[in-house]
């Protein structure tokens, strides 16, 4: 299964934030979508998310030689900015979710489960959601993507909010999953890109480059990042 990006365009008033990003992703791969603050990574997801209508271009999924147009199930999206319903208890809102997701989750499990998975301690599962922490919050924003096991996950600085315990915690459940999935995973941090992912993809001036990792040393390799995210030639 692949995600192809095809010559995407979008700008807000005069500005040109993607000026013919292409790109091809492939399952089974964490590609780590490094740009600078503003270089429109966030801009790049809404648009593939369909948040956002791009000005110009098409994204597809190509499966078993077939592609065809994206659809809101294909897709799991999880902000760096987590946004639940406060009012609910966590337990409610997996209830919730499950239940008006029912027919869509292959192998449902009981909720105490989906908590288990996530490490959420006992005592957390009945709190208001408006009571949980930034990190908690977005723990939960995950664990729905993850129920809803879409093809394509858009992860937009998901371990900012987390300690280096659960931080490590959630690079191994991605990597756990990378198999059945498209992850793309946005941050401005080298080095967070460079322990978890397989692929480095450069979003700089608009444009979406592979900086290819064979061959290099560490410190050629963040070099070279660096030159790329200067807009720099290099070979």
């Amino acid at each position: 299964m692949k995600l192809i990006i095809r010559d995407l365009h979008k700008s807000y008033d005069k500005k040109e934030v993607l000026r013919g990003a292409s790109f091809t992703f492939e399952k089974g791969k964490i590609y780590g979508l490094l740009g600078r603050n503003g270089a429109g990574k966030t801009t790049f997801f809404n648009c593939i998310n369909e948040d956002v209508r791009a000005d110009a271009g098409s994204f597809m999924i190509e499966k078993d030689n077939h592609a065809r147009s994206i659809s809101a199930e294909d897709i799991g999206y999880v902000l760096s900015t987590p946004v639940v319903p406060e009012f609910l208890t966590g337990r409610e809102f997996l209830k919730f979710f499950i239940d008006i997701n029912r027919k869509k989750i292959a192998t449902p499990q009981e909720i105490d489960e989906y908590f288990d998975l996530m490490k959420i301690e006992a005592e957390d599962r009945d709190k208001l959601l408006k009571d949980y922490s930034h990190g908690m919050k977005n723990k939960m924003q995950l664990l729905v993507n993850l129920i809803a096991n879409p093809s394509i996950l858009l992860l937009d600085e998901p371990l900012t909010s987390f300690d280096v315990v659960v931080a490590d915690e959630m690079k191994k459940l991605f990597r756990q999953i990378k198999g059945n999935h498209i992850l793309i995973f946005s941050t401005h941090v080298m080095e967070l890109a460079l322990d978890l992912c397989d692929e480095i993809v450069i979003l700089n001036e608009g444009i979406l480059e592979e900086i290819p990792k064979q061959d290099l040393d560490n410190g050629a390799f963040k070099n070279k990042i660096i030159a790329a995210l200067r807009g720099e030639e290099h070979d």
